[in-house]
């Protein structure tokens, strides 16, 4: 089944993402329109889009998340589908709703599963019937005294509390004895309170040296669905993703084909629609589920990079009505990619740096992608996330890559603002990382050293 393309997208975000997506559009031949706040009035997805649209002053709260003004901006200028990109709304099931309510096409997956997949707890369960290996931990949310002590017994210490609507890191407290456990309790709930609005909190199995490994899914909502490999991402700071890379140098083959086939089976089973990225805990061996990001991932190029394959341009063939046009023996893997997130932070101590940017000069060469939505001379607003730009580089196998990940960062500059270069130098000359010997921990113990 072939649907028929979409004539003009929305794009209902900023930045890097927005400007990829128009790229993507642009090559299907569809009309784009940029919204922005007037923060971003001078920014490069607003420049080069067919049309934009004002909605609203700076906070995120009256522009990119303010539902009924970018409902405006659809009607204004009469598109047939939005895409949410990453951040914002692209998680969020009442957005997707309301577009569908005004025959407006989600360039996402359904509503239903954006709800599912969003409480941790109901996604947890879906995956147990889906046949997905979880890590152990209550079934549900979790309030009881009582009950939180036998869960935590059973288990064994030490635990994670996590917020059930949670995310970024916020409401999670790890709890290594008894006598911490109802006070982490306590401090999760007031923080997921007071982030997400839900107080709901969950205990699970605190892996102590695990890998964070995601597997990129791709489904067309009618039955068929494909995996696209595992990207590492352990190299995190405070639960945020710093560098990731593909594929992980702790997989082999077998390993890789079984957790693929097992999530795409699932992933088929839901009749999901769109890109989907299932995440997992590694450990020992084991694989262990954690949640599922049902949206772009910022980290998506690494996977491009070694299949080949143009994943905004799936999603919106997909979202337009067609079938998969790809099945499982057609994904081929090539080579190796890591990706280096690019931020407007200082190296050492991750405080924001907005400002103008002085001089640019972006590496290039064989192999070397960067996705950015700055310039020389623009000035980065101090109200939105403090990422500028991401760095993918590819090679033929990761020590080609990795050898040149170092030229293309050498050749990286960016005057006028603090940026996050410097830790990435370091990075690459680390034994650990040439040897891909690191877990989700290694980096903030890094960073903690004097």
């Amino acid at each position: 089944m072939t649907g028929a393309m979409f004539d003009k997208v929305l794009i209902a975000n900023r930045g890097e993402i927005a400007l990829r997506i128009q790229r993507a559009c642009k090559e299907l031949g569809i009309s784009t329109v940029a919204v922005h706040s007037t923060a971003d009035a001078d920014a490069m997805h607003v420049r080069l889009a067919d049309e934009s649209v004002c909605i609203g002053p700076p906070p995120a709260s009256d522009s990119y998340l303010n539902i009924p003004r970018l409902l405006a901006a659809c009607e204004i200028t009469g598109v047939d589908a939005v895409h949410p990109g990453y951040g914002f709304l692209s998680e969020n099931a009442r957005f997707a709703e309301i577009l569908e309510d005004h025959n407006i096409t989600f360039i996402g997956p359904s509503s239903e599963h954006i709800r599912i997949m969003g409480d941790k707890i109901a996604a947890k369960e879906t995956a147990l019937k889906l046949g997905i290996p979880v890590v152990p931990g209550s079934p549900g949310g979790v309030r009881e005294e009582g009950e939180a002590k036998r869960i935590a017994e059973e288990i064994g210490y030490p635990v994670l509390v996590k917020a059930a609507s949670g995310g970024g890191g916020r409401g999670m407290k790890v709890v290594h004895k008894a006598s911490d456990l109802m006070s982490s309790m306590a401090a999760a709930r007031s923080e997921a309170k007071a982030a997400f609005g839900d107080d709901t909190v969950y205990i699970e199995k605190y892996l102590t040296k695990p890998r964070h490994i995601e597997i990129q899914v791709f489904g067309d909502g009618q039955g068929n669905a494909i995996h696209l490999g595992e990207r590492d991402c352990s190299l995190q700071r405070r639960h945020q993703k710093v560098m990731e890379e593909a594929p992980s140098p702790a997989l082999n083959a077998d390993s890789r084909k079984k957790i693929g086939e097992t999530v795409a089976k699932a992933i088929a089973d839901l009749r999901y629609r769109g890109a989907g990225t299932v995440e997992f805990l590694y450990e020992d061996g084991n694989f262990y589920f954690i949640e599922m990001n049902t949206r772009l991932q910022v980290e998506h190029p690494v996977t491009e990079m070694i299949t080949g394959i143009d994943l905004v341009l799936e999603q919106i063939r997909v979202a337009s009505g067609s079938q998969l046009t790809l099945s499982q023996k057609d994904v081929t893997f090539s080579g190796h990619a890591i990706e280096c997130r690019i931020n407007a932070e200082n190296a050492r101590t991750f405080r924001p740096s907005p400002g103008r940017i002085t001089y640019w000069h972006p590496p290039g060469g064989l192999g070397v992608r960067v996705d950015s939505g700055v310039y020389q001379g623009y000035t980065i607003p101090p109200y939105y996330d403090s990422l500028i730009g991401k760095l993918i580089v590819h090679g033929k196998t990761r020590n080609e890559c990795l050898m040149r990940l170092k030229r293309a960062l050498s050749e990286f500059v960016i005057d006028g603002i603090e940026t996050t270069i410097p830790l990435f130098n370091e990075l690459i000359r680390q034994p650990d990382i040439a040897n891909g010997m690191y877990d989700i921990h290694w980096l903030e113990n890094f960073l903690s050293k004097p």
